[in-house]
């Protein structure tokens, strides 16, 4: 069945690596993926997937679904971009890859006793779509959920941070800054005062938290005192109990600057909070076992490896299904995720490696699992 599920990925290779390439040339952000998610299930549907496109009432998800064995595996597609670096995070392989394997299992399906589901999850670049499908019943009853995901380096075992998403606003009043100064108050003072007690707090947080953001609009004219200025900030623990300790402290900073400038404060959630990871151990397992067949070699600890810390709202599903999440390399050091330079390496000869060895190792993984005719769970 492995034989017959990487030459089924292999048959494809031509039509997944295009898959990739047209999603990196064409990056969306969160919530705003339609072309994507209109183009990510074309293949599965002329391979005879079920697509349900608007899955769950959202816009930008879909479900494609092929076979009716009783264990059911599910592959998360992502393809969100990040706002101003395109596909610098590799969404676009995720995609491809995720689709890969859904076309490996669907060729043994009917003999490994499987139900093959591709979930197109939008929005993991903060918007938190996997929880909203969660919210509204996806995955309910998977045996196994899986996904791979781009790095400068093979990392079997996710251990991402739990995170909260904040967008901040502080509304203060203009005015002249040079002939009515006093009439004014100052939005923008209250980020600066909000960073001055964010950097100082950093001094007492354990090390193992990371708080960080950016100011997007802080004014439009230097002679206007700035009556409005927003922000997105990003609060991240090892769990989600030792979040819930941290964020108040954190979001005591930004009061801070309302209360010295006297702004109005708004705290505005962009997802309800992502979650820490929960391996299924036997299946990452098996995903390892198979990675090294397909002469994959995991990275030690160290500074290269470090992308499996990442967040994701991938955790959020682990809590409730089976789940792995393993990172692929694709030969991007020195550049990591999340830079311009990252981005350049998501296609090409060692992505498009990646992409199809991702795509075997999942299918492999999935074959692992599964209920042969007439056997028991592996």
């Amino acid at each position: 069945m492995k034989e017959t599920a990487r030459r089924a990925v292999e048959r494809h290779a031509e039509e997944l690596t295009g898959l990739s390439e047209r999603l990196h040339a064409d990056p969306e952000t969160a919530w705003e993926e339609h072309r994507a998610a209109a183009t990510v299930p074309e293949l599965l549907d002329r391979a005879g997937f079920e697509i349900t496109p608007s899955y769950l009432r959202l816009d930008t998800a879909f479900l494609a679904r092929f076979g009716s064995g009783p264990t059911r595996i599910a592959l998360c597609a992502e393809y969100d971009a990040l706002p101003g670096l395109g596909h610098a995070c590799g969404h676009n392989l995720i995609a491809a890859s995720a689709v890969g394997a859904a076309l490996g299992l669907a060729a043994v399906a009917d003999d490994a006793g499987l139900t093959v589901e591709v979930y197109g999850t939008p929005a993991e670049e903060g918007g938190g779509g996997k929880i909203e499908m969660l919210e509204r019943g996806a995955f309910t009853g998977v045996d196994l959920a899986m996904m791979v995901h781009p790095a400068p380096v093979d990392v079997a075992e996710a251990r991402p941070f739990a995170v909260s998403h904040s967008r901040i606003s502080y509304t203060g009043r203009s005015a002249h800054a040079a002939a009515y100064p006093e009439a004014g108050v100052n939005a923008a003072d209250a980020f600066t005062v909000a960073q001055v007690a964010l950097g100082l707090l950093r001094q007492q947080l354990p090390a193992s938290t990371r708080v960080h953001g950016v100011v997007t609009h802080a004014g439009d004219a230097p002679n206007a005192i700035p009556e409005r200025a927003t922000g997105r900030w990003y609060v991240r623990a090892e769990t989600l109990a030792e979040l819930a300790e941290l964020e108040p402290r954190v979001m005591r900073a930004f009061e801070a600057g309302a209360l010295a400038t006297g702004c109005e404060l708004e705290i505005e959630p962009e997802s309800k909070p992502y979650a820490e990871f929960r391996t299924d151990e036997t299946a990452l397992g098996h995903y390892r076992a198979n990675a090294l067949a397909l002469g994959r070699e995991f990275a030690p600890p160290g500074q290269a490896a470090r992308m499996n810390r990442a967040s994701t709202d991938m955790g959020n599903v682990s809590q409730v299904v089976p789940a792995i999440h393993p990172y692929i390399g694709i030969g991007s050091l020195p550049a990591t995720n999340h830079q311009p330079e990252f981005a350049a390496f998501c296609v090409g000869g060692e992505a498009r490696r990646a992409l199809l060895d991702g795509a075997i190792a999942l299918a492999w993984t999935g074959v692992d699992r599964s209920v042969p005719r007439g056997g028991v769970a592996t």
